[in-house]
């Protein structure tokens, strides 16, 4: 029994999703069907420029002369190269002379510590007594 329910129950509820969905889709057709009559003016179109005359070009000059090219004129004769000299030899290098050892140093002379001064005797204070 509980079966048959639960299927009745099931098919009523997909038959009324079904509704709900014809329902949406509906109003989503009325929605586009008021968006198109709502149309945006086109934009103005901007004046169309006025053509200008083209001007005549301006006449060719004569053309110019060829003039023709003279001869460079001739390199003076090349130096003559002058050979280069040797470095003069260096000085033979100084032999080293070896290091001394440097002499002994005096023996330290030792330090004397200083002594304390002796400490002075100081008489010891008397103890006071409170009176009351």
């Amino acid at each position: 029994m509980s079966e048959a329910n639960n299927d009745s129950f099931r098919s009523e509820i997909i038959a009324e999703i079904k509704r709900m969905q014809s329902e949406l889709n509906q109003l989503k057709d009325i929605k586009k069907s008021i968006v198109k009559k709502a149309k945006r003016k086109p934009a103005r179109k901007t004046a169309a420029k006025k053509k200008v005359a083209k001007r005549k070009p301006a006449r060719k000059t004569a053309a110019k002369k060829k003039v023709a090219k003279r001869k460079p004129a001739r390199k003076t004769a090349a130096k003559k190269k002058v050979a280069k000299r040797k470095p003069a030899r260096k000085t033979a290098a100084k032999k080293k002379v070896a290091k001394r050892k440097p002499a002994r140093k005096t023996a330290a002379k030792k330090k004397v510590a200083k002594r304390k001064p002796a400490r002075k005797v100081s008489k010891p204070k008397r103890k006071t007594t409170r009176r009351r």
